[in-house]
């Protein structure tokens, strides 16, 4: 696994790595590098099947896979703990982690994330892979902001907007792929085991998510035992690139909570 570190070079330094959602890609990070940077080596990496890291995916695919491939990062990088940052399908990939590798998590953020899919972000994605199939990539791609940035953002934001589809279009993870991860998404239930996660977990969302109902957020928040919860009233499904300064100083904030409740006193 091919994977790319930020911020401050020595080994020793505590490290956060980042984990993106359906798209894959290391790059939807951007916003958070340089503040975490200033503060921690940070390491990013596309998902297995997309970026960097593509090949085709088997059909029988699933989050623990992902979860291996995180580990295999962490070993590659010489990372004996970090604070595992995820979004969507990122997030369930550290919740996987949390059940069967804990030890190698100093906390767990979960963004937009979920224990099993909603019905309403079911026919989301139904919605969307029918684009993708009667439409093709483009059409898929361009439909994307809908369901990430609010409206009156999406306005203000024309140009990044047209400059991120042809970038979505120039790295797809093509049919395949999609379709693996997407089943492997659709597929992860792990709703009765939360309460078996002891990992310190900030489950950070938005009231104005349109793919995923915050709703299940707060679920999380009731089931995991050492889970807080920061939810913002604005900012979409990728919050944090909509309200960056937020979203990062509440990464900052919790992490050094996280790190100061497992010193010992």
């Amino acid at each position: 696994m091919h994977y790319v570190t930020h911020g401050r070079s020595e080994e020793t330094a505590p490290t956060v790595l980042l984990s993106a959602g359906l798209g894959g890609l290391g790059s939807y990070w951007k916003p958070q590098l340089d503040a975490l940077g200033a503060r921690y080596r940070v390491v990013v990496y596309d998902h297995r099947g997309t970026g960097a890291n593509w090949e085709e995916l088997p059909s029988e695919y699933t989050i623990a896979n992902m979860a291996d491939d995180v580990l295999d990062v962490l070993n590659r990088a010489g990372v004996r703990r970090c604070h595992f940052v995820g979004h969507a399908l990122g997030g369930l990939v550290g919740i996987e982690l949390a059940l069967h590798a804990a030890g190698r998590l100093s906390s767990l953020v979960l963004v937009n994330a979920w224990a099993t899919v909603d019905t309403h972000t079911r026919r989301c994605f139904e919605i969307r892979t029918a684009l993708l199939e009667h439409g093709g990539a483009e059409a898929y791609l361009r439909a994307q902001p809908i369901f990430l940035y609010p409206a009156p953002w999406l306005s203000r934001h024309a140009e990044r907007m047209t400059q991120e589809e042809a970038e979505g279009v120039r790295h797809f993870q093509g049919r395949h792929n999609l379709h693996a991860r997407l089943g492997a998404l659709l597929a992860f239930d792990a709703e009765a085991r939360l309460g078996d996660i002891q990992v310190p977990t900030l489950i950070a969302a938005a009231r104005d998510d349109v793919l995923v109902p915050y709703t299940r957020s707060e679920e999380l928040a009731r089931a995991i035992p050492t889970s807080r919860l920061a939810l913002a009233d604005e900012g979409g499904h990728a919050h944090s690139a909509t309200e960056t300064d937020r979203f990062n100083a509440d990464l900052i904030g919790f992490f050094s909570e996280a790190t100061h409740a497992r010193q010992p006193h």
